[in-house]
Protein backbone atom coordinates (compact mmCIF):
# COMPACT_ATOMS: atom_id res chain seq x y z
CA UNK A 1 0.00 0.00 0.00
CA UNK A 2 2.59 2.34 0.96
CA UNK A 3 4.15 2.22 -2.32
CA UNK A 4 1.49 2.67 -4.75
CA UNK A 5 0.55 6.18 -2.95
CA UNK A 6 3.92 7.80 -3.65
CA UNK A 7 3.23 5.81 -7.36
CA UNK A 8 -0.13 7.62 -7.52
CA UNK A 9 1.22 11.08 -6.39
CA UNK A 10 3.98 10.96 -9.04
CA UNK A 11 1.33 10.05 -11.82
CA UNK A 12 -0.67 12.96 -10.55
CA UNK A 13 2.22 15.36 -10.63
CA UNK A 14 3.42 14.30 -14.22
CA UNK A 15 -0.25 14.70 -15.79
CA UNK A 16 -0.30 18.42 -15.78
CA UNK A 17 3.20 18.69 -17.73
CA UNK A 18 2.03 18.03 -21.10
CA UNK A 19 0.53 21.11 -22.12
CA UNK A 20 0.84 24.61 -20.55
CA UNK A 21 -2.30 25.67 -17.36
CA UNK A 22 -4.69 27.64 -19.35
CA UNK A 23 -4.53 31.47 -17.53
CA UNK A 24 -6.88 32.08 -14.31
CA UNK A 25 -7.55 35.70 -12.56
CA UNK A 26 -5.34 34.25 -10.33
CA UNK A 27 -2.19 33.71 -12.27
CA UNK A 28 -2.44 37.02 -14.01
CA UNK A 29 -0.66 39.52 -12.27
CA UNK A 30 0.89 42.90 -13.12
CA UNK A 31 4.09 41.20 -12.27
CA UNK A 32 3.59 38.85 -15.08
CA UNK A 33 4.40 41.88 -17.20
CA UNK A 34 6.88 43.84 -15.36
CA UNK A 35 9.91 42.36 -17.17
CA UNK A 36 8.95 42.14 -20.59
CA UNK A 37 10.98 42.13 -23.67
CA UNK A 38 11.53 44.97 -26.00
CA UNK A 39 9.22 44.96 -29.37
CA UNK A 40 11.11 45.40 -32.59
CA UNK A 41 10.97 48.83 -34.19
CA UNK A 42 7.66 48.00 -36.30
CA UNK A 43 6.09 45.75 -33.86
CA UNK A 44 6.06 48.84 -31.78
CA UNK A 45 5.41 50.61 -34.70
CA UNK A 46 2.09 48.33 -35.19
CA UNK A 47 1.19 48.90 -31.53
CA UNK A 48 1.12 52.70 -32.49
CA UNK A 49 -0.63 53.20 -35.41
CA UNK A 50 -3.30 50.42 -33.72
CA UNK A 51 -3.85 53.22 -30.98
CA UNK A 52 -4.49 55.65 -33.51
CA UNK A 53 -7.73 53.17 -34.45
CA UNK A 54 -9.56 53.84 -30.90
CA UNK A 55 -13.08 54.68 -30.76
CA UNK A 56 -13.18 53.81 -34.43
CA UNK A 57 -16.96 51.91 -34.94
CA UNK A 58 -17.17 47.97 -35.19
CA UNK A 59 -18.66 46.35 -38.57
CA UNK A 60 -18.96 43.07 -38.65
CA UNK A 61 -16.97 42.07 -42.23
CA UNK A 62 -15.17 45.66 -41.42
CA UNK A 63 -11.98 46.32 -43.02
CA UNK A 64 -11.15 50.06 -43.11
CA UNK A 65 -12.17 52.45 -40.21
CA UNK A 66 -14.02 54.66 -42.24
CA UNK A 67 -16.48 51.86 -43.20
CA UNK A 68 -16.21 50.19 -39.58
CA UNK A 69 -14.24 47.41 -38.73
CA UNK A 70 -14.24 43.71 -36.88
CA UNK A 71 -10.98 42.05 -34.69
CA UNK A 72 -9.43 40.61 -37.78
CA UNK A 73 -10.13 43.53 -40.18
CA UNK A 74 -8.66 46.12 -37.68
CA UNK A 75 -6.07 43.83 -37.40
CA UNK A 76 -5.27 42.87 -41.12
CA UNK A 77 -5.47 46.95 -41.42
CA UNK A 78 -2.93 47.47 -39.09
CA UNK A 79 -0.45 45.21 -40.11
CA UNK A 80 -1.08 46.22 -43.74
CA UNK A 81 -0.56 50.14 -43.34
CA UNK A 82 2.03 49.99 -40.36
CA UNK A 83 3.99 46.92 -41.25
CA UNK A 84 3.36 46.47 -45.26
CA UNK A 85 2.25 42.84 -44.57
CA UNK A 86 -0.71 41.87 -45.81
CA UNK A 87 -2.79 39.68 -44.01
CA UNK A 88 -6.67 38.08 -45.05
CA UNK A 89 -9.51 35.79 -43.03
CA UNK A 90 -10.94 36.11 -39.93
CA UNK A 91 -9.45 35.22 -36.67
CA UNK A 92 -8.76 31.69 -36.71
CA UNK A 93 -6.87 31.52 -40.01
CA UNK A 94 -4.80 34.59 -38.64
CA UNK A 95 -4.15 31.67 -35.94
CA UNK A 96 -2.46 29.92 -38.15
CA UNK A 97 0.09 32.67 -39.21
CA UNK A 98 3.32 33.54 -37.77
CA UNK A 99 5.28 31.87 -34.69
CA UNK A 100 3.83 30.60 -31.35
CA UNK A 101 4.47 32.80 -28.35
CA UNK A 102 4.47 31.95 -24.98
CA UNK A 103 2.42 34.26 -22.95
CA UNK A 104 5.53 35.36 -20.61
CA UNK A 105 7.07 36.17 -24.21
CA UNK A 106 4.21 38.95 -25.43
CA UNK A 107 6.06 41.54 -27.14
CA UNK A 108 3.98 44.91 -28.54
CA UNK A 109 2.35 44.32 -31.56
CA UNK A 110 1.85 40.08 -31.07
CA UNK A 111 -1.28 38.93 -31.92
CA UNK A 112 -3.50 38.11 -29.09
CA UNK A 113 -5.97 34.99 -29.46
CA UNK A 114 -9.43 34.41 -27.61
CA UNK A 115 -12.21 31.66 -27.67
CA UNK A 116 -15.42 34.19 -27.33
CA UNK A 117 -18.12 32.57 -29.28
CA UNK A 118 -17.51 28.90 -27.92
CA UNK A 119 -15.26 28.19 -30.55
CA UNK A 120 -11.28 28.07 -31.17
CA UNK A 121 -9.73 31.91 -32.07
CA UNK A 122 -12.86 33.16 -32.34
CA UNK A 123 -11.27 36.71 -31.65
CA UNK A 124 -8.32 38.48 -32.15
CA UNK A 125 -5.94 41.40 -30.57
CA UNK A 126 -2.83 43.55 -31.05
CA UNK A 127 -0.70 43.02 -28.00
CA UNK A 128 0.70 46.98 -26.66
CA UNK A 129 2.83 45.73 -23.56
CA UNK A 130 1.95 46.13 -20.23
CA UNK A 131 -0.46 43.59 -19.86
CA UNK A 132 -2.78 45.09 -22.67
CA UNK A 133 -4.43 44.97 -25.66
CA UNK A 134 -6.47 46.64 -28.47
CA UNK A 135 -9.39 45.01 -30.49
CA UNK A 136 -12.58 45.42 -31.97
CA UNK A 137 -15.29 43.79 -29.68
CA UNK A 138 -18.53 43.57 -30.94
CA UNK A 139 -21.18 45.68 -32.21
CA UNK A 140 -21.80 47.57 -29.59
CA UNK A 141 -18.47 48.60 -28.94
CA UNK A 142 -15.85 50.29 -30.58
CA UNK A 143 -12.08 49.72 -31.13
CA UNK A 144 -10.96 49.93 -27.36
CA UNK A 145 -7.87 48.94 -25.11
CA UNK A 146 -8.44 45.48 -22.15
CA UNK A 147 -6.36 44.66 -19.85
CA UNK A 148 -5.15 40.70 -20.07
CA UNK A 149 -5.87 40.84 -16.42
CA UNK A 150 -9.79 41.61 -16.61
CA UNK A 151 -10.85 37.93 -15.81
CA UNK A 152 -13.37 37.77 -18.70
CA UNK A 153 -10.18 38.23 -21.28
CA UNK A 154 -7.94 35.88 -19.02
CA UNK A 155 -10.44 33.22 -18.91
CA UNK A 156 -11.17 33.85 -22.46
CA UNK A 157 -7.01 33.82 -23.78
CA UNK A 158 -6.19 31.16 -25.82
CA UNK A 159 -2.60 31.69 -27.43
CA UNK A 160 -0.48 34.46 -29.23
CA UNK A 161 1.62 34.44 -32.31
CA UNK A 162 4.03 37.00 -33.43
CA UNK A 163 4.27 37.50 -37.44
CA UNK A 164 7.71 40.02 -36.31
CA UNK A 165 11.15 40.20 -35.44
Amino acid sequence: MRRTIPAALLLLSLVGCGSAPPISKGRVTVETFQNERQASPAAQEVAMYALMLLRTGYRFGGKNPDAGLDCSGMVAYVYREAAGLPLTGNAASLARQGRDTGFDQLRAGDLVFFNTLGRPFSHVGIYLGKGEFIHAPNSRGQVRVDKLTNRYWSERFEMARTLLD
